[in-house]
C-alpha cells in the first residue's frame, strides 16, 4: 500500500511540470502527507483540452456512500481488482487523475521496529501516481471531492521493503490516463504496472515520519540504519 508520501515542490514548479492552467489554491512543500488530508490532483478539463490542478481529500468516498468513514479504507485501490470493486469501478472508468509526488514511504518490519524507507524516481524528480476520484455530498448538501492511489505488484527495488507499491505512471501515459473519453478499462489497465526499478532509488529515513504530526525536511532525510536502530535498543 501507499500510506504516506512527499510533495516538496512549490506550486509553480508543479504547474510547470504538469503543464496545467494556473492553480488558484495555495500549496506549500510537504514532506509527510497522510491519509484524509487535502492533496493536489491533476485532471483534464472536460470542456477544453487543458490540465487543471485542484485539492481533494485523500481517501475515496463513493458518491453512493452513506458514511464518509469509508475513506480510511480506500486511500489505495488495487489495480488488479479496481474494475470490479463497487467503490472504484466507475471512478476507474470515468474519473481518473494524476496525483503529483516526489517521494513515497514504505515500512520494513525488523526485530526492534518498523523501519521507514523513502522511495524516489531518479534523484527525487517529480512524478505522478495513478489516481481515481469521486464526489460525495454531505448532509449540508456540499460536494466533497476525494481520491485514491492505485497500487500494483512491487518491482525489484520496492519488493525488498514491501509487497505492494503505488502505480507510478510513465509521463508518456499521462494524456491517455486523463482522457475522459477513454473508457476502455482493459486499455487503461495496461498502464497500471510496476515502475522500472532501474529508474528509482530508496534509502532509510528517520522514524519521525511515523507520526503525521511531523512534516518537515527531516522526515525524508537519509539516516544510517545502525545509528537509527541504536536509538531504540
Amino acid at each position: 500500500m501507499c500510506g504516506r508520501y512527499r510533495l516538496s515542490r512549490r506550486k509553480q514548479i508543479i504547474e510547470q511540470y504538469f503543464d496545467s492552467t494556473p492553480w488558484e489554491e495555495d500549496w506549500y512543500p510537504r514532506y509527510n502527507i497522510a491519509p484524509t488530508q487535502l492533496i493536489p490532483v491533476v485532471r483534464l478539463n472536460p470542456k477544453e483540452p487543458s490540465r487543471a490542478l485542484s485539492l481533494m481529500r485523500w481517501g475515496l468516498v463513493p458518491h453512493w456512500a452513506k458514511d464518509p468513514s469509508i475513506a480510511t479504507s480506500t486511500i489505495n485501490a488495487k489495480s488488479e481488482t479496481a474494475a470490479t470493486k463497487p467503490a472504484f469501478r466507475d471512478p476507474l472508468k470515468f474519473r481518473r487523475c494524476l496525483i503529483p509526488a516526489d517521494g513515497f514511504y514504505e515500512w520494513q518490519r525488523t526485530a526492534k521496529l518498523k523501519q521507514p524507507f523513502c522511495f524516489e524516481v531518479d534523484d527525487g524528480e517529480l512524478f505522478a501516481f495513478a489516481g481515481i476520484w469521486d464526489g460525495w455530498k454531505n448532509a449540508e448538501g456540499q460536494w466533497i471531492k476525494t481520491c485514491s492511489i492505485l497500487t500494483t505488484n512491487p518491482n525489484a527495488l520496492t519488493s525488498t521493503v514491501h509487497d505492494r507499491m503505488p502505480v507510478i505512471l510513465d509521463p508518456g501515459g499521462y494524456d491517455l490516463w486523463l482522457d475522459p473519453g477513454m473508457q476502455d478499462v482493459n486499455a487503461i489497465s495496461q498502464l497500471l504496472k510496476p515502475y522500472d526499478a532501474r529508474l528509482m532509488r530508496c534509502y532509510p529515513v528517520s522514524t519521525r515520519v511515523n507520526s503525521g504530526a511531523n512534516d518537515d525536511e527531516d522526515c525524508s532525510r537519509a539516516v544510517e540504519l545502525a545509528a537509527q536502530n541504536r536509538l531504540f535498543s
